[in-house]
């Protein structure tokens, strides 16, 4: 059974090592993953959430059907369903607003920031204090990451990082504490600006997905935590599932903030991150998302005028190629399926690679926060040094008068920055390295200028991005994947049209655009939405057939060689994360032989002396347990006591049920008015309270509680017999937190339920440790 990580069990030495609420993840030893796992079949979990260890359990996406919420549900009035549903979509507006506001307020920042940084080394280049003008940027960028660093550690650890595998992990059913709470919304903000504008090797896409979902998980909940609005309608999303509905809307509203796709940021959260979807929701997060693009369309009107500082060139559109004509042939299907194998191959490699990078930064991060601080400053310096002086080993090249934009240039941006070159002239690799991370990509996919970038400038900058994405992602900044993965693949993909130049009609531009596209493939595993993602954010639709023939061919060479860096990360993290497809030797065991190798289930009865409550809760940590009533004269067969599976009540509403002192003198079944003078269904369906906090005195525990106004009573059952693949999908596309096995034969003196099954417990992981014989008939792929 599924065991509450507030109560970790003293036998297990591992998670004894790490009692407390939480602690920094330096406790922890190296190992596979970063943190040890019991070796039983189910066990307390505990996980990595940010920077931090936390104790982690599942959430209650499933509909608690107790009398509470029927009676709530037939006295509903057709007012108050409509109340409802326009508060979901009211709730979808504020996400998408809030999101867009933030989103904003944060690239004006970082261009604001970065902007007057570059011109100050610029006009220092340009005076020829060479010296002077590395010692400014150095100590600039140096700043700017303490800043950043300094929240992380001290104030939010979870705020480090992107925050997707923990969303992804959340919309899977697993709760991530202090993910989505106001410090961390706010340290996330602050750090994405000054990490950013440190000129770090990462994009704020990945922290903007985080951000919509925090601001989406506090407006559900009515604000932080301990300054909760009380609100009668804000009660009614005080709960998982509709919590979950709005994350979702978040996640989605962050990728269309990030990369102005609206269309993007909904199928990016129906492919990558939502474990549980449906129609309604598909049209709410539509809705955030075009709240979304209508805010930022109408700041960038407002910037384009010149009251945004160094903010407001460009539009709606990012990385615009749309002034190129795509014209290709079928000769063209050689350069472009290369193109995805390459993809595919280095994606794979780069996430082999980041797996080991973030492995020997745990040992580092062993030391301490001061430890953390030193080496996010080391990466800023060696960054710092590696983007000042790259440029002075590329050599100048004359401009081509035939070009009708400046060069060279002096300021922010353009893209022929004359850096240390004669008047005339201009540096290929600063017009790269020199800049912000999105005008570099601006620059690198620029079409019509075959002749910009040399070849060795491009190799330069692709092995140093590759060395500087993977020493990056992992500090303790808030970071994002997807503009390094952009840059790095741009690269390749710019060479290899220099290379093939000769034989085929695409632009280099283009062979950029499809470069980055099959090494987001490549790492990330992502088709549909990436492809969506790119013709939004280039605005050429004609590029639409390439660029899915380079996704698909990526993604499958990927998947033959490892998993994607998101399912990586999860593993590292020790994120009890459900698979969509089941190992095919989960088709060889039943979930009756998993109800075997557990303890005996813990059962209550229907009405339950509170001595006996109290000692279940206390000596247990298990999150629900099956109520049986015994004697029941059953409406059909013969008539002789027989034993009813009533349902399972959750530990949370035992402990509210304590807490309130709903107790009676002699055993009996409570009328349904009396249940309803003490709770109401929206009381149980939060997730508060403390068995720790219940006091009871020894009269009370002689009394009893009617369990069966509290108790789910049609919870899902599998009958024992089935194998564990069928259980393991039914729980991950139902959202499950438990299934209850009944037995194949009913007959009396037969139990009416033979266990009960958790997520820990569908882990091949826990099953393999369980069941070692099965290793053996392991294959490599995996089960439809």
């Amino acid at each position: 059974m599924e065991e509450d990580p507030s109560r970790v069990s003293e036998t297990n030495n591992t998670n004894s090592s790490m009692q407390g609420e939480e602690r920094d993840v330096e406790s922890n030893p190296l190992n596979q993953p970063l943190l040890k796992s019991s070796r039983t079949l189910s066990s307390s979990t505990m996980a990595i959430v940010g920077a931090k260890v936390s104790h982690i359990e599942s959430l209650d996406y499933e509909i608690n059907e107790n009398d509470l919420f029927k009676h709530d549900w037939r006295s509903r009035s057709s007012a108050q369903v409509l109340q409802y549903i326009f508060l979901k979509w009211s709730l979808a507006f504020l996400v998408g607003l809030l999101t867009g506001l933030i989103a904003t307020l944060i690239n004006l920042a970082v261009e604001n920031i970065a902007g007057y940084k570059l011109l100050a080394v610029s006009s220092l280049v340009e005076e020829k204090r060479y010296l002077t003008g590395f010692i400014y940027l150095t100590v600039a960028n140096f700043v700017l990451t303490l800043f950043a660093a300094f929240l992380c550690v001290f104030f939010a650890p979870t705020a480090a990082g992107p925050g997707i595998p923990e969303i992804k992990a959340y919309l899977n059913g697993i709760d991530t504490p202090n993910m989505f709470g106001a410090s961390t919304l706010i340290v996330k903000i602050l750090g994405s600006i000054g990490a950013v504008s440190a000129g770090l090797d990462l994009g704020k896409e990945g922290p903007l997905v985080h951000i919509g979902s925090c601001i989406a998980s506090l407006l559900g909940q009515g604000g932080p935590e301990n300054y909760r609005l009380k609100w009668q309608w804000l009660r009614y999303f005080n709960n998982d599932r509709d919590r979950r509905d709005l994350i979702t809307c978040g996640s989605s509203s962050g990728v269309c903030a990030a990369f102005r796709a609206p269309v993007g940021g909904v199928l990016f959260s129906l492919e990558e991150v939502a474990t549980w979807w449906r129609s309604a929701l598909l049209w709410r997060t539509f809705f955030s998302t075009a709240v979304v693009a209508m805010v930022l369309r109408a700041f960038i009107e407002y910037c384009n005028s010149g009251k945004c500082g160094l903010f407001g060139k460009g539009g709606l559109i990012m990385f615009d190629v749309s002034d190129v004509t795509v014209t290709y042939h079928a000769m063209d299907i050689v350069p472009v399926a290369l193109i995805g194998l390459i993809g595919g191959v280095l994606g794979s490699l780069y996430n082999h690679l980041l797996h080991k990078v973030l492995r020997v930064y745990n040992l580092i991060n062993q030391k301490g926060k001061l430890h953390k601080l030193l080496l996010s400053l080391s990466v800023s310096l060696f960054t710092s040094i590696c983007l000042y002086c790259l440029p002075f080993l590329a050599t100048c090249s004359p401009c081509d008068s035939s070009i009708t934009e400046t060069c060279p240039t002096n300021g922010r941006t353009g893209n022929f920055k004359q850096f240390n070159c004669p008047d005339g002239y201009y540096n290929d690799l600063a017009s790269l390295l020199f800049t912000t991370n999105d005008d570099a990509v601006r620059n690198i996919f620029s079409t019509n200028t075959s002749t910009e970038f040399h070849p060795l400038s491009l190799l330069i900058f692709f092995a140093l991005y590759c060395i500087l994405g993977l020493i990056t992602f992992g500090i303790a900044v808030p970071s994002g994947l997807f503009l390094p993965i952009i840059l790095t693949g741009s690269a390749y993909g710019r060479l290899l049209g220099i290379v093939m130049g000769s034989y085929t009609n695409i632009d280099q531009g283009l062979f950029a655009v499809l470069g980055a596209a099959s090494l987001m493939a490549g790492s990330m595993r992502m088709t549909v939405s990436l492809c969506v993602i790119f013709l939004e954010l280039t605005n050429n639709l004609l590029l639409l057939p390439i660029t899915m023939i380079v996704l698909l061919i990526a993604k499958s060479v990927g998947d033959c060689i490892n998993p994607s860096i998101y399912e990586i990360i999860l593993h590292l993290k020790g994120l009890p994360f459900l698979d969509a497809n089941p190992e095919p030797w989960m088709r060889n065991l039943t979930v009756g032989e998993l109800a075997d190798a557990k303890p005996p289930v813990v059962t209550l009865c229907g009405v339950e002396k509170v001595s006996r409550i109290v000692d279940v809760l206390r000596n247990t940590t298990h999150n629900g347990f099956p109520v049986v009533d015994e004697g029941i004269i059953p409406p059909v067969g013969l008539a002789i006591g027989a034993t009813e599976l009533h349902g399972i009540v959750l530990r949370a509403h035992l402990v509210k049920a304590l807490k309130k002192k709903w107790f009676l003198l002699d055993r009996r079944r409570t009328e349904e008015w009396e249940v309803r003078e003490k709770f109401t269904w929206i009381e149980l369906a939060e997730r508060e309270g403390k068995f720790e906090e219940v006091g009871v005195t020894n009269d009370e525990m002689e009394m009893y509680v009617d369990l069966h106004p509290l108790t789910n009573t049609t919870p899902y059952t599998v009958v024992e017999s089935m194998s564990v693949a069928k259980a393991m999908v039914l729980f991950r596309k139902v959202g499950l937190r438990h299934m209850l096995i009944v037995p194949k034969y009913q007959a009396a003196g037969v139990s009416p339920v033979v266990g009960i099954l958790t997520r820990q417990d569908l882990r091949a992981y826990n099953i393999l440790t369980a069941f070692p014989h099965l290793e053996k008939s392991k294959s490599g792929g995996k089960g439809n």
